[in-house]
């Protein structure tokens, strides 16, 4: 186990990369201390050799850490979802709740004639006609995002049968049932994170929050700025919690390194590491999938530098 000797929480921090992640402090013996997540690792794990301020009931935790080891993720998203996962499945000493406050939800897309439109869903119901997207961490991030979406793409407009107040708010939008394929499809493009889909619904909501702060609408401003970064959230890249119940695990290697990864039921749950010379790690390393790849080389590489001249072997 990672022992590194008079290290406190500075100086592993500048092992660490500036992008979002997950880490967790294990004390002299191996024991895991406490897990979380942050936007900057770097700055987030330094942070715990300065004032604490508001978490001052971790001082005692902090004057036990011996080694940090940390899980880059590519996004914010992924980090908090990580984070849940590995708290859910064991919860250290110095943590207080499993999870997050963030409520897991999906955006469900609905495709028939009469009832089209986004809505966010607790559950996937499988029905014809119906797809569902996530899951996702947040409601209020999600509600954010989908009314972006609806602001923008409005398929519910697009509905076969609308009376009164939904028949003129269509008008006003100039939508009939005719555009409602059309909507449907860039609806589920940004969903799907198509890179082109994404960045032209991006700019043309930011055109749209500029034109509103030229107007000195400030107050609808900020909330389309609200919407931007729900979206950001929404369409960021995450993986390590998936709606596919798969079971796998994931390895990476470097520097004698091999980091192993547990994915069950769709759930990234745990990552271990320990070592092995490079015929070993070839055998795990070809089963991991070309999804995987990057992200597991990634972070074996920052495993090993983080575990420098003083890993021992882990079982």
């Amino acid at each position: 186990m990672l022992t590194p000797e008079s290290t406190g929480p500075r100086q592993l921090a500048a092992r660490l990369p500036t992008g979002p992640g997950v880490y967790r402090f294990r004390d002299e013996r191996g024991r895991v201390l406490y897990i979380g997540r942050a936007t900057n690792l770097r700055r987030r794990v330094a942070s715990y050799g300065g004032d604490l301020r508001d978490r001052r009931h971790l001082a005692t935790m902090v004057r036990r850490i011996a080694a940090v080891e940390a899980v880059a993720c590519d996004s914010v998203h992924e980090a908090a979802w990580l984070e849940r996962n590995l708290l859910e499945r064991r919860l250290p000493y110095w943590n207080r709740t499993p999870g997050g406050a963030e409520v897991p939800v999906y955006l469900r897309l609905d495709a028939r004639a009469g009832s089209a439109g986004l809505r966010i869903v607790h559950t996937v119901a499988e029905r014809t006609g119906v797809r569902h997207f996530g899951p996702y961490l947040g409601g209020v991030k999600v509600r954010l995002a989908a009314s972006a979406l609806h602001r923008m793409l409005p398929v519910a407009y697009a509905n076969d049968g609308l009376r009164g107040t939904g028949r003129e708010l269509a008008r006003l939008a100039g939508v009939d049932p005719g555009d409602r394929e059309s909507l449907l499809a860039a609806v589920a493009a940004v969903l799907d994170r198509d890179q082109l889909a994404v960045t032209s619904f991006g700019e043309s909501l930011t055109r749209r929050r500029d034109a509103a702060a030229r107007e000195l609408a400030f107050e609808f401003a900020g909330k389309l700025q609200a919407e931007i970064e729900a979206v950001a959230w929404v369409v960021s890249e995450q993986k390590v919690t998936s709606a596919r119940a798969e079971n796998l695990d994931v390895h990476g290697w470097s520097d004698g390194l091999l980091v192993k990864f547990e994915i069950r039921d769709g759930r990234l749950q745990d990552w271990r590491q320990r070592r092995c010379g490079e015929a070993t790690a070839r055998r795990h390393l070809a089963g991991t999938p070309l999804a995987w790849t990057a992200f597991a080389q990634r972070n074996a590489e920052l495993a090993a530098r983080l575990a420098g001249e003083n890993v021992a072997a882990e079982g």
